[in-house]
């Protein structure tokens, strides 16, 4: 879960995405925030293949982004930044949210052996 949190495709509201699910369901919060910080480049990596698969399930054009861009955009006026880049957020985000089970499906799956054999063996010391 905490993988799948922190990838979500927008910067600054994964703590929050995590803290909140960990709560929900009683997840190490530091092993959660941890994750979440390991995983930032591999979110900023993400955030244009989420924008361009939202693109394409929603049939929209390509949206010219780049990181200037949107800084400049965003300092200038919050407001015009998301009337501008509002439908650029709900493909990232449909996008993500496709990806979600996939993401914990195959990560529970395939750590899943490893995992209970750790649970398994005794505890030393």
């Amino acid at each position: 879960m905490g993988t799948a949190c922190s990838l979500l495709p927008f910067l600054g509201f994964t703590s929050l995405l995590n803290l909140g699910v960990g709560l929900w369901l009683r997840l190490n919060q530091p092993i959660l925030q941890t994750l979440n910080q390991l995983l930032g480049p591999l979110q900023l990596g993400l955030i244009l293949v989420y924008v361009r698969i939202g693109e394409k399930i929603w049939g929209s054009p390509p949206m010219p982004l780049s990181v200037p861009t949107l800084i400049h955009s965003f300092r200038d006026s919050p407001a015009a930044f998301l009337q501008r880049f509002g439908w650029t957020g709900v493909h990232a985000a449909t996008a993500w949210l496709i990806s979600v089970p996939i993401i914990v499906g195959s990560l529970y799956y395939s750590l899943r052996p490893m995992m209970r054999k750790f649970s398994r063996q005794p505890a030393t010391g």
